[in-house]
């Protein structure tokens, strides 16, 4: 993975005015929002929040039982956040959690409280508008006992944006019986740079299904997520579809460690390079039985590009199930011939093969939001792939 000189970006001097209706934005960033899976209209949401450059500019909860604050007001008032500040990352990481500890921006806070059933999602978008800047922010989400919620969270560079660098912090908190879906949509550009650091916990009884999706250019990704099954029964899902066109560079994977019995485990990672470089990490580790994980990695590769699949699988203990399948390559001729002798013609067989191995189902996305899921893979049909 390449170096990031935080040095080439400014982390200062681009605080942003408040935005009292997303309606307000500009027709360009609405369109990236929206395929960052953001609905400016805010319809159907429990909530949303928008942090743009260096600033917390919009924070609005639309539901009972749902607590949505800029991270910096979360620090005020709950004296610290002690319980979940830095406890699942650890501050002195790597640089780029440096850089977020000293010099932290925003991010946001949000908890389901206990008993909760959010049926709407609280949605998020990490925005920056504006060559040359440096975002840090960390974020938190805590869902209480039994409560139900779902987050959305965009992350995207204004249209016209070239140069941009992203540091962001997130920590996951499931309770008892609690269920997390927490749906990650990168939309950046060929030139910018992204350090997320991601982990959490889940109880007993919990769920955390996460899924992600990247489709668009991006120069230099880095992020690897982890899970920590600390309660019976507790479950948890990796999904991820990621496409990598030329001059993307894409250090990728998910991490599960399966510590108590009865939990289980799953990731499934979808790629695509169009020229591009992707590294598809994947790791389950159980210490604990009984305990099933599954890790599944497959790649397609148009165009040249690369693709690094690392699939890892750690069983500490008698009566563990862990397995796992990978696969790279590229679009069999035998499926194109068939669909050929159907009456398409190859760019348009290409194009379904692609769009049905992009399509990968993922639990509880709004439609709107698989609308615009599905909108990106139609662009690629009329690119890169054809």
């Amino acid at each position: 993975m390449s170096n990031v000189d935080l040095k080439h970006y400014h982390f200062d001097g681009a605080n942003a005015e408040a935005i009292a209706d997303l309606r307000s934005l500009s027709p360009d960033d609405k369109r990236q929002l929206l395929m960052s899976g953001v609905d400016v209209e805010e319809a159907h949401r429990s909530g949303s929040f928008m942090h743009l450059n260096h600033s917390g500019v919009h924070c609005a909860s639309k539901r009972e039982g749902l607590e949505l604050l800029d991270i910096k007001t979360a620090l005020k008032k709950h004296d610290g956040l002690p319980e979940y500040w830095w406890k699942m990352v650890d501050p002195d990481k790597d640089e780029f959690t440096r850089a977020a500890r000293e010099h932290l921006h925003g991010g946001y806070f949000i908890r389901a409280h206990k008993g909760a059933k959010l049926v709407d999602p609280v949605q998020s978008c990490l925005f920056i508008k504006g060559d040359g800047v440096g975002q840090n922010v960390h974020n938190i989400v805590v869902v209480e006992e039994d409560a139900e919620l779902h987050v959305i969270t965009g992350c995207a560079v204004a249209h016209g944006t070239r140069e941009a660098a992203h540091m962001g912090i997130s920590e996951f908190y499931v309770k008892k019986g609690g269920k997390l879906t927490f749906t990650m949509i990168h939309n950046w550009s060929e030139e910018t740079a992204v350090r997320p650091r991601s982990a959490g916990i889940i109880e007993e009884g919990g769920v955390f299904l996460n899924n992600y999706v990247l489709m668009k250019p991006v120069k230099d990704l880095q992020m690897y997520p982890s899970l920590t099954l600390a309660g019976r029964g507790a479950v948890a899902r990796f999904n991820s579809v990621v496409v990598a066109p030329p001059g993307s560079l894409v250090d990728t994977g998910n991490r599960i460690l399966l510590q108590a019995p009865e939990t289980r485990g799953e990731i499934i990672a979808r790629t695509m390079t169009t020229g591009g470089t992707i590294i598809n990490r994947g790791f389950i580790g159980a210490s604990a039985a009984p305990a099933r994980g599954h890790l599944e990695c497959k790649g397609l590769i148009l165009n040249n590009g690369r693709i690094h699949a690392i699939p890892e699988l750690d069983g500490s203990m008698e009566g563990v199930e862990l397995s796992h399948e990978a696969a790279v390559g590229k679009i069999s001729q035998e499926e194109i011939e068939y669909l050929m002798a159907r009456g398409l013609d190859e760019d348009e067989a290409t194009a379904t093969i692609v769009r049905g191995f992009l399509n990968v189902d993922m639990e509880g996305l709004p439609k709107e939001l698989e609308e615009a899921i599905n909108k990106q893979i139609e662009e690629l049909d009329a690119g890169d792939t054809m």
